[in-house]
């Protein structure tokens, strides 16, 4: 009789979730790393260096698949509601883990379920105008734009994205009305910018730094709480005179809802070890981003502490949820 229910209990812990985790080495087969943009965007890129840097660390197989739309709603849906077994990983990005919700009438998944693994790197934007712009400073933004309310344009690549955000944060934070003018990609935008069609344009750093350095557009401030060494003598916008207009798009690794704290922790000391690894470090910084690293509790402090603040920017920005 003791020997039948000893069989029978071991019968039971074998179907329930995490047993196999407790007899099968981790990882013992590929892993699925889950984006939620295009491939060839800085999301896709830096999954893929990370990914392979941390198959190399595993020994096992990491392969990269995108699942864009819908602002990242579908690929970070797919991460989140996977099985929490460690096979399933992804890209946790700033809108849809923090923007999102105030954007969207309904998401395809909470952003409170995602399990947050490490944060792997901030981007700060770059307020920039034409290089013949008669703008030298974000003081003459500012004034130009109380002078003539509602005249001056910025571009975006999209509504809700990082470049209309700090837009909309920059007129709320300067008292200024502005229009925005949204593109179907941040590139689509900074051409128009150009082209003379708008007067400003807040871009991702490492998208902006080639028609900066080319001479085709002239950078005034950067959204970063420090200035850059890629371009030391740019002030930020708090030297100008504005601090709260600090953006940061940031990203990192996440996790299933569920994903067992015994894997969460051998998947930071990973994701840490992998960050500091030449051929992603070098790269990350080479494009201007801040480097991330630490723990889960720290990437999840950020999540929460960027939800409140964009939530309330889109409710002050009046912007209407999709």
């Amino acid at each position: 009789m003791q020997r039948r229910s000893l069989l029978q209990a071991a019968g039971a812990a074998a179907l329930a979730p995490g047993f196999a985790l407790a007899q099968d080495k981790y990882p013992s087969k590929t892993i699925t790393w889950i984006v939620g943009y295009s491939a060839g965007g800085n999301a896709d890129i830096r999954s893929r260096q990370m990914a392979k840097a941390m198959s190399q660390l595993l020994g096992v197989t990491i392969i990269t698949e995108n699942k864009p739309g819908a602002g990242a709603n579908i690929g970070t849906a797919a991460i989140v509601k996977a099985v929490p077994d460690g096979y399933t990983l992804g890209m946790g990005n700033f809108a849809p883990l923090s923007v999102n919700q105030a954007l969207f009438k309904s998401l395809p998944f909470n952003p409170m379920d995602a399990t947050p693994i490490m944060l792997i790197e901030k981007g700060p934007l770059i307020l920039m105008v034409r290089n013949d712009s008669p703008y030298k400073s974000v003081k003459d933004i500012v004034a130009a734009a109380k002078a003539s309310p509602g005249k001056l344009s910025y571009a975006s690549g999209g509504i809700g994205g990082s470049h209309h955000l700090s837009g909309a944060l920059f007129e709320s934070t300067a008292g200024i009305d502005l229009i925005h003018s949204p593109y179907k990609s941040g590139a689509a935008g900074a051409i128009d910018l150009m082209g003379g069609q708008v007067q400003m344009m807040f871009e991702q750093m490492y998208a902006a730094m080639p028609s900066i350095q080319a001479g085709k557009l002239r950078a005034l401030a950067i959204t970063s709480a420090k200035r850059s060494p890629l371009l030391p003598d740019l002030p930020t916008m708090a030297e100008q005179g504005y601090p709260a207009v600090e953006v940061l798009n940031w990203q990192g690794l996440i996790g299933p809802k569920g994903l067992p704290p015994a894997l969460v922790k051998q998947l930071n000391e990973v994701a840490n070890k992998a960050l500091q690894m030449p051929e992603v470090k070098n790269m990350l910084l080479s494009q201007g981003n801040e480097m991330g690293g630490g723990t889960p509790e720290q990437f999840a402090a950020l999540i929460r502490s960027e939800t409140v603040k964009w939530t309330k920017v889109v409710k002050d920005a009046k912007i209407d949820p999709e």
